[in-house]
Parts: structure tokens; C-alpha cells; sequence
């Protein structure tokens, strides 16, 4: 069994006289995608948060390829290998659709400041690079018919899959993908399904935090369930399905 690439544990997280996640430990392995679901209210948004960087933990540790990053910034993890989408789309409107996925693309630069202002060839041939890798990821992603267009003339779903862009412009090994079904129907579903498989073909690690469970089921190898920001269950797919806890607390015990 490989290594695991990213660890959560014993991860706490108080805010005030609330403890919004309390005691949260699993693993991530290379190339696995797992699921993070929960009713709301269960900590599902404070954990991704904790895990990217915006909050920092009140108590245990994350880890990613064996090195602590629960005390960096954003600005640290990043070029570690940990990259994420958003909840709600958060594109720069007025960008066209691959400047976003370039724009994303810094953390992944080679060339100096210095090379890049003077125009230097080596500098030049990094631009070129970086201009291969957008196309590359747009195609990849479904969008090379609309690299052209100002992001916010794209549906909802493809500003979606461009959030995911511009996160593999980072070059990722863990990508934490925030309710990335959000407003979608269900041939748009289908397709992001299909594209969160070939990005962990990749061997990137995938973590999906997301409501739609016919999404989850289809893509992810295991669940972990939250409630009241604790974990409940972990699983295979079947398993939670089967688990009266999870029965109990996401479904509002319908059996």
C-alpha cells in the first residue's frame, strides 16, 4: 500500500464556545478520490477550509506527503501540491477564459522576474510553455471551443469546470474539489464525473466535498461522513450506504 499524500490528524477547529470539527482524521492516498459529505451544518465547509488554508486548526495536524502544513498560508501549500475550487465560482469576469487558466499558472513559473521583464529567451520559451499548458488543460477540460470567451459569458456549468482549470494550472497532486456539481443537470453531472476519473488517471489525489450523492457514488472509492463535525462513518460506497449512522444522520432516517 502506498504512502497516503494527505493526512488529517486529531484536526480541531473551534470557534468562540463552538467546536465546529472536532477529532477528524483519514487519509487521502495518491490517485484516490475520496468523498467528504455530511448533512449541513456538519463541517464539511470548515474542514476544506482547514485543509486549503483559510482557517487555520485549533488543535491537530494535516499533513501532505509527510510534511506538516497545518501553520502555512495559502500561499505555502500551493506550491506544495494542494489546489481547490470554490463552493460559489470565483472568476476574475472580466478575464477571457484561457488568461484565467495563464493567471493561474504562476506558482508554476520558472523564468526570473528579471528574465521575464527583459524578454529574455529563456523567459520567452517559459511563456510558450505555459501557453501549451493552458490549451492542453482547456481541452482537457471541455473548454477549448470557448478559450476565446470572457469567462463570464460562459454557463454556469463550464465557469464550474473552469474553476477546475485553473486549478490544474497549479499543477496539483491533491485537488480539493468544493461542491463542483453545484447547479448542474444531470448530463452536465455526467461529464464532470467523467472528468474528475481522468484527472486522478492523472495521479492526482482527489477530495470531493459535495451534496449530490449520485455524484459521489459514481466516482469515489470512499466516503467520509460528518456530523456535527465529527466523523460518523468511512467506507466504501456500499458500506455507507448500508451504515444506520449515516442512514440516520444524512438521510433523515429513511430506510
Amino acid at each position: 500500500m502506498p504512502e497516503p499524500l494527505l493526512v488529517l490528524d486529531g484536526l480541531d477547529k473551534r470557534f468562540g464556545g463552538v467546536q465546529a470539527v472536532k477529532d477528524l482524521s483519514f487519509a487521502v492516498g495518491p490517485s484516490e478520490i475520496v468523498g467528504l459529505i455530511g448533512p449541513n451544518g456538519s463541517g464539511k465547509s470548515t474542514s476544506v477550509n482547514l485543509i486549503a488554508g483559510t482557517l487555520r486548526p485549533s488543535g491537530g495536524d494535516i499533513r501532505l506527503d509527510g510534511r506538516s502544513i497545518a501553520d502555512l498560508p495559502i500561499s505555502g501549500r500551493v506550491p506544495l501540491g494542494l489546489a481547490r475550487t470554490f463552493q460559489t465560482t470565483s472568476l476574475f469576469a472580466e478575464f477571457g477564459v484561457r488568461d484565467q487558466v495563464l493567471a493561474a499558472s504562476h506558482t508554476s513559473f520558472r523564468s526570473s522576474p528579471i528574465g521575464a521583464v527583459l524578454r529574455l529567451p529563456a523567459a520567452r520559451r517559459e511563456e510558450d510553455r505555459q501557453r501549451d499548458k493552458a490549451r492542453e488543460i482547456l481541452d482537457f477540460t471541455g473548454l477549448g471551443d470557448v478559450a476565446d470567451e470572457p469567462s463570464s459569458s460562459i454557463s454556469s456549468a463550464r465557469q464550474r469546470l473552469l474553476m477546475i482549470a485553473t486549478a490544474l494550472a497549479s499543477e496539483p497532486r491533491v485537488l480539493l474539489l468544493d461542491e463542483p456539481a453545484a447547479g448542474m443537470v444531470a448530463k452536465e453531472r455526467k461529464e464532470l464525473a467523467g472528468l474528475i476519473l481522468r484527472i486522478r488517471d492523472r495521479g492526482i489525489a482527489v477530495l470531493v466535498i459535495e451534496h449530490h450523492m449520485g455524484l459521489i457514488m459514481e466516482v469515489c472509492r470512499r466516503i467520509v461522513v460528518l456530523n456535527f463535525g465529527q466523523k460518523i462513518a468511512e467506507g466504501t460506497p456500499g458500506e455507507i450506504q448500508q451504515n444506520p449512522a449515516v442512514i440516520d444522520a444524512y438521510l433523515g432516517g429513511a430506510r
